[in-house]
C-alpha cells in the first residue's frame, strides 16, 4: 500500500488552539494513542467552527457530518505534551470541503502530525446530504473551490 502523505500551504491555517496530553490520551506503548489523537482533532474541530460561528449542527436540523479522516503522524507526543493545533479550510464543493491540521509540539518545534478531516452537510430531519449553506462558504472567501 502506497504510503499516505498529508502536506498543506501554511496560509491555509486560518486558526490555532491549545490541548494537552493527558496522561489518559497514553496507549501501551506509552505514546499519543491514535483514538485520542482523533479526539484531539475533533476537540480543534470543534473549537475552530465555534470561533467562526458555525455551529455543528443548527436549528434547521442541518449541519456538518465528518465523512472521513486522514492522519499522518511524524513524531511521538507524550503525557503532559503541549500541543498546538492548527486548523484550516480547503477544497471546497457543492456539499462540503476538507477541514485541515497541523499538530505541533512548541517546545521542540516538532511536528507531531498531519491530518484531513473530510466533511459535507447533512440534514439529520431528513436524513440526506444537503448544499453548503451559503453563510458558511462566506465565512471563508479565499477558499478554492472544486466544483
Amino acid at each position: 500500500m502506497a504510503r499516505l502523505k498529508l502536506d498543506f500551504p501554511d496560509d491555509l491555517f486560518i486558526y490555532s488552539t491549545q490541548l494537552t496530553v493527558r496522561v489518559t490520551d497514553i496507549n501501551g506503548a506509552n505514546h499519543l494513542g491514535n483514538d485520542s489523537m482523533i479526539s484531539m482533532l475533533s476537540e480543534a474541530r470543534a473549537r475552530f467552527l465555534y470561533e467562526q460561528g458555525v455551529l455543528e449542527t443548527g436549528a434547521d436540523g442541518v449541519g456538518i457530518i465528518v465523512t472521513d479522516l486522514a492522519t499522518t503522524y511524524r513524531a511521538e507526543a507524550h503525557a503532559r505534551d503541549q500541543l498546538v493545533f492548527e486548523v484550516g479550510v480547503m477544497d471546497f464543493n457543492q456539499y462540503g470541503g476538507d477541514i485541515i491540521f497541523r499538530v505541533s509540539r512548541p517546545r521542540d518545534n516538532r511536528l507531531v502530525a498531519m491530518a484531513k478531516y473530510g466533511f459535507v452537510f447533512f440534514n439529520y430531519n431528513s436524513g440526506q446530504v444537503t448544499a453548503m449553506p451559503p453563510e458558511f462558504l462566506a465565512k471563508f472567501p479565499k477558499v478554492n473551490r472544486l466544483d
